[in-house]
């Protein structure tokens, strides 16, 4: 339920000359306009939701502290209020013995309206001297001066009991939702075997809970330690709820579900994923039996040069991807999750490596092949100059032939046979081109 504003102030001019009849009678119609005012706010307070349940809860920490001082404030008032209608009603009182006040009359309502005339005696249990100053048995005040101390009270009273119902309207319904939620999740979570203990989801999971659950029970407790006052705002309930520790809960299990519902697509495309593991991991094989057969071949055919080892067949892989096989069977979903991601970087890099093996096994045959290539290459080049009879080339040819396709092949010497082939080819190329002209003359 809503709350009247603070207090209107007090209108009236400080004690001085006596009113007339006109004076009086205006200032006693803003006095009643401003007493039926403040009744309104003190029972709109009385009525607030927020301070219904602030005096049935089991309050703890800042908010029991202030609790127990806005009570005070609240009762003190009442009494000033209390105090303030005395004043009124005696004033009215005055005012209605004559249609036409005498001088008396006038001297007793400026005394009532503008000065010290209202006196508040403070019970046994007086309030805390931090509510109204210094401990005292009586107080006086004028209307004006009563009204400003009302208004301070009733806006402190009012700010607390607004920010504990802020807090209990916004905080403890969110709890309860991302509560639901969470039971939604740890189902679903131990529908695919991610349990506390077993997977670090469900370690989540449970951490969650019990935040939540620690959570709920401060916020009802005590709200005002979940308050953030507004910065520079005076108005009573200036700030907002402070969710920082559900934000963070929320965001966890917004992680936790995005686990499990990688689980459950490892679920639905196990069965495909661990077919191309297989495949990745044949492949794989495959190359590196290849390899080996290669490797042989290298050292039978390419002599004085350094053959890598082979290594041999990913064993350790093709155990865990047994092992996953046998996740998939039992349905242990939280295992072969994180396992196939594994395997499906590591098969792949297994892949690699193998490929890399070959090639490099293979390297020597590789130059073997271009150094032919080479050689045959020239020869066709200078038949095609009317030079493939020329003694020296067919020397230089027949020697790098014999050295390119013997075996083993020593790949130094061939190369130097072939750049000598090579050298004695373009020489001669170099010749033709020059004697060419004399020729035609």
């Amino acid at each position: 339920m809503g709350v009247a504003g603070p207090f209107p102030g007090y209108a009236g001019r400080p004690p001085g000359p006596v009113m007339d009849r006109d004076e009086a009678d205006r200032a006693l119609a803003r006095l009643g306009a401003e007493h039926e005012a403040i009744e309104t706010s003190l029972l709109a307070l009385q009525d607030h939701a927020g301070r219904r349940l602030l005096e049935g809860a089991d309050l703890t920490g800042v908010t029991k502290e202030r609790w127990a001082s806005t009570e005070q404030s609240i009762t003190l008032l009442w009494g000033y209020f209390d105090a303030y209608a005395g004043a009124l009603a005696e004033a009215r009182a005055v005012r209605a013995r004559r249609r036409h006040p005498n001088r008396d009359d006038l001297v007793s309502l400026t005394e009532l309206l503008r000065g010290q005339g209202v006196t508040v005696a403070h019970a046994a249990g007086r309030p805390d001297p931090s509510i109204t100053g210094p401990a005292k048995l009586s107080e006086r005040f004028t209307l004006e001066e009563l009204v400003a101390r009302m208004n301070d009270l009733y806006a402190r009273s009012l700010d607390m009991v607004v920010a504990s119902d802020s807090v209990w309207s916004a905080l403890p319904a969110r709890i309860d939702l991302l509560a639901a939620e969470l039971h939604r999740t740890r189902s679903l979570a131990h529908s695919v075997g991610v349990r506390p203990g077993e997977h670090p989801a469900g370690d989540d999971l449970e951490a969650i809970t019990h935040e939540l659950t620690t959570l709920r029970v401060q916020v009802i407790s005590d709200p005002l330690a979940f308050w953030l006052s507004g910065p520079g705002s005076s108005a009573p309930g200036g700030g907002r709820p402070d969710t920082t520790r559900y934000d963070r809960a929320a965001r966890a299990l917004d992680d936790v579900r995005r686990e499990i519902e990688a689980v459950l697509a490892v679920r639905q495309d196990a069965e495909q994923r661990l077919v191309h593991l297989r495949d990745v991991l044949s492949r794989a094989d495959r190359t590196l039996t290849e390899a080996r057969s290669a490797r042989g071949e290298v050292l039978a055919k390419i002599a004085a040069s350094e053959v890598p080892a082979v290594s041999g067949p990913a064993t350790a892989l093709q155990e865990r991807l047994a092992a996953a096989s046998e996740y998939r069977r039992h349905a242990q979903w939280h295992r072969l999750s994180p396992l196939l991601e594994t395997l499906e970087r590591e098969a792949e890099e297994e892949l690699l490596r193998a490929r890399e093996s070959l090639t490099a096994v293979t390297a020597p045959l590789a130059v073997r092949a271009e150094l032919r290539g080479r050689l045959d290459a020239y020869k066709a080049k200078v038949a095609r100059h009317g030079m493939a009879e020329d003694p020296l080339l067919i020397e230089r040819y027949d020697a790098a032939r014999r050295m390119l396709w013997s075996a083993p092949c020593d790949l130094r010497v061939a190369t130097q046979a072939v750049l000598r082939y090579q050298e004695a080819a373009a020489e001669l190329l170099s010749q033709r081109r020059t004697s060419g002209p004399e020729d035609r003359r």
